[in-house]
């Protein structure tokens, strides 16, 4: 079944970038497996879910509620992406940033957007 939300071009880059840092800390040192690895996964998993949830709460002022978590477990993931770089795990952290800023401005747009309708 598909849902609203799966059309909002902010979830499908959400949904992205759960694949990019999937595939960047699945080389991070074993070590950091139940540390930053994990930390870095889940800030990732609740940017899309949280956009997913906020959208099929059916009010505009939710889904702002929502998109303001996403925002920040957006925050989250770059700085984690920074220590990681920091930490040596990374070699190619500009690529990164670029979807978190693209994705962070994605979200800025989507909020503006749901604040100008009127309905918050």
């Amino acid at each position: 079944m598909r849902r609203a939300h799966h059309d909002l071009k902010v979830w499908q880059e959400g949904m992205r970038l759960v694949e990019i840092v999937y595939r960047e800390t699945a080389e991070f040192p074993d070590y950091e497996r139940f540390g930053l690895t994990s930390q870095m996964q889940r800030a990732a998993v609740s940017v899309p879910s949280n956009i997913a949830e906020g959208a099929g709460r059916g009010g505009d002022k939710e889904f702002l509620r929502y998109l303001a978590i996403a925002r920040g477990s957006l925050c989250e993931l770059e700085t984690q992406f920074r220590i990681a770089r920091r930490l040596g795990y990374l070699s190619n952290l500009e690529n990164v940033i670029n979807h978190v800023d693209m994705l962070f401005g994605l979200i800025g747009g989507l909020m503006n957007s749901l604040r100008d309708r009127g309905n918050v």
